[in-house]
């Protein structure tokens, strides 16, 4: 567990590229071998960090978005939360692995190298999503509302990794609650958009 911890820690920090398995080890405490026994290749390891938390999000998301299908009233803004607030919630929760997962799920999504990872633990998920914006959304294609996701987890994992970006450019800490709001409204609007076409 200290390996993974530490991996996840280093890809956040440096990306896949410039982390090194010395850095892993030395942060986890132990040897490169037992990096190398317990994690195997650097891409292994990366692939196997991304993987162990995704499957517990995508089943936030799910059970979520399951509840609220049970409720009877879906609409667009239930969607949108069940999708993003599991994420969103755990990544800007303080917990420190959640926070470091959600600026290396930002790697993930920006290098087409890592398109695999993204399509093995993201994409059944997001399918099951876009199935349900559809049913809110009837009139938008099916292309329209893929742009419209992809344009909505962009925003949410700069929300997470980049939310230093805000503080500088306001000139002040906004309050969290408030940004998760006000990062809801866009989305929401950026969904109705892409009914109009």
């Amino acid at each position: 567990m200290r390996i993974f911890d530490a991996a996840e820690q280093i890809f956040a920090a440096h990306g896949f590229d410039a982390a090194t398995i010395r850095d892993i080890a030395a942060l986890a405490g132990v040897q490169g071998a037992l990096v190398h026994h317990h994690g195997g290749s650097k891409e292994a390891l990366f692939a196997a960090v991304v993987a162990r938390r995704a499957a517990a999000l995508s089943g936030a998301r799910t059970a979520a978005l399951t509840a609220l299908q049970a409720k009877g009233d879906v609409t667009l803004r239930g969607v949108i939360c069940c999708f993003t607030h599991p994420f969103l919630d755990r990544v800007l929760g303080g917990d420190p692995g959640w926070l470091a997962y959600g600026r290396l799920i930002a790697y993930v999504s920006a290098d087409d190298r890592w398109r695999a990872i993204a399509s093995q633990h993201f994409d059944p998920t997001a399918k099951v999503f876009l199935a349900a914006f559809a049913q809110v959304l009837p009139g938008a294609s099916q292309a329209r509302l893929a742009a419209a996701l992809v344009y909505m987890v962009s925003g949410m994992l700069s929300l997470c990794a980049s939310r230093w970006r805000i503080d500088d450019l306001s000139g002040q800490g906004d309050d969290t609650g408030d940004l998760v709001q006000m990062f809801t409204d866009f989305s929401e609007a950026g969904f109705r958009r892409a009914v109009q076409g």
